[in-house]
């Protein structure tokens, strides 16, 4: 079993710039792929980023790809999302979320463990 916190949300404006992680539980998190994923009002959760187990391969989505940087510390069992240059179109909740298998998933159905989930509000 899993547990995820995410923290870090909050409201900026555009332009500006959020940390977000997300702390997880347990002594085998090197083995979970991570991921983030965010849902806006009334639109499906879609993935933003991943990393491996092993944090050497990472994937983004088109749009946010350049300006945010998924990374994660075994050590500390922490997975954190940098988001740069925000626009009103990243305004959502964003979700932390394990996967078992150690790859890079793409799917929400493919993830295990999710978090709480963390608003990010982004004014124009």
């Amino acid at each position: 079993q899993v547990q995820l916190v995410e923290s870090g949300g909050g409201l900026v404006q555009a332009g500006n710039s959020l940390l977000l992680s997300c702390a997880a539980s347990g002594r085998t998190f090197s083995r979970y792929a991570m991921g983030w994923f965010r849902q806006g009002s009334g639109k499906e959760r879609e993935l933003v980023a991943t990393i491996s187990g092993s944090g050497g391969s990472t994937y983004y989505e088109g749009s946010v790809k350049g300006r945010f940087a998924i990374s994660r510390d075994n050590t500390k069992n922490t997975v954190s999302l940098q988001m740069n240059s925000l626009k009103p179109e990243d305004t959502a909740v964003y979700y932390c979320a394990a996967a078992q298998t150690g790859y890079l998933n793409f799917r929400p159905g493919d993830y295990n463990y999710w978090g709480q989930g963390t608003q990010v509000t982004v004014s124009s």
